[in-house]
């Protein structure tokens, strides 16, 4: 029997249940989605954040509540949304990931613009997957003949 065969088979569900993740997927892209903003102009409103994200406005605000309940994000009601120094660091690593997806998911299907592929998978993958995917890309990219 090979490893495959041998290996304890889980749901996607399952996967998750296993991690018991404090963060879901939902407020990494919110997170995500605040620390890009707020890296270009300071800050975020809900308004804006519920825009981007495609949400209602009572939908951005319960979420944001959740990720100032976590201690990544200040904000008062009606008021400028921030993260924290620990919502950055994680931010950073939001902002990191979906780079390092977008542009291999780029350069595999020859496109320029893979934004819905990258937020469908990037919940999925470990730091070290990411990691190694980037110096993957690193290598193909100095590696391509210019044009």
């Amino acid at each position: 029997m090979s490893q495959t065969e041998q290996a304890d088979f889980y749901t996607q569900k399952g996967y998750q249940m296993r991690k018991q993740q404090q963060m879901t997927g939902a407020m990494e892209d919110y997170l995500e989605m605040i620390c890009r903003q707020a890296r270009a102009e300071g800050y975020v409103r809900i308004n804006f954040l519920a825009g981007r994200l495609n949400v209602r406005p009572s939908s951005a605000s319960k979420m944001v509540y959740q990720l100032r309940e976590q201690g990544l994000v200040t904000f008062e009601k009606y008021g400028l949304i921030q993260p924290t120094q620990r919502g950055w660091e994680i931010g950073r690593y939001l902002l990191y990931r979906h780079d390092v997806l977008h542009r291999f998911f780029c350069l595999v299907n020859g496109s320029t613009d893979e934004l819905e592929q990258v937020e469908q998978v990037e919940h999925y993958l470990n730091e070290s997957t990411v990691h190694n995917l980037d110096i993957l890309l690193s290598r193909l990219e100095s590696a391509a003949p210019a044009e």
